[in-house]
């Protein structure tokens, strides 16, 4: 995400369990989400023990999660897990793809032959994403970005 995109915070985290947190968002989102893949890393060890789990606290400004030990996990990363938690994956896999390739608004607009404010509306989940821009995606992926017209022209045989 970048400057142009919605800034949300995280105003609130609870454990909710050994692996699980309950997050309440600056827009009013909220999700109980399970960071049990998280804690498979070995930067996160620490937070396995469930005392060290607990003691989660919002980070700086609500830009992540932070506990005692140094563990830190970014709002950006939550918000995806939130948006599967809520049954927006659509919106997830348009935001990682966008994200993968550093892409704005304006540039998904481009690479994609929509408008900035359907880009927009996708990003933020406003408006569910339709299966052929999620395959849009992926072949623009396949294609590296190019640009159709820079594919050979096909001629066909009489």
């Amino acid at each position: 995400m970048n400057i142009t995109d919605k800034t949300r915070t995280i105003t609130s985290a609870q454990a909710i369990g050994p692996v699980s947190l309950s997050l309440v968002w600056s827009d009013g989102t909220a999700a109980d989400l399970n960071l049990r893949g998280f804690l498979g890393d070995r930067a996160f060890v620490a937070l396995r023990a469930p005392a060290e789990f607990e003691r989660v606290k919002v980070g700086d400004w609500g830009h992540s999660l932070a506990w005692p030990s140094g563990c830190e996990i970014g709002a950006d990363t939550l918000w995806l897990e939130t948006l599967s938690a809520t049954g927006h994956g659509d919106t997830r896999l348009f935001l990682e793809w966008r994200l993968r390739h550093a892409l704005s608004l304006s540039k998904a607009a481009d690479a994609l032959g929509i408008s900035r404010r359907m880009t927009a509306y996708y990003s933020s989940g406003e408006k569910p994403v339709p299966k052929p821009i999620l395959l849009a995606c992926r072949g623009w992926e396949v294609d590296d970005g190019r640009s159709l017209s820079a594919l050979p022209e096909h001629r066909s045989c009489r």
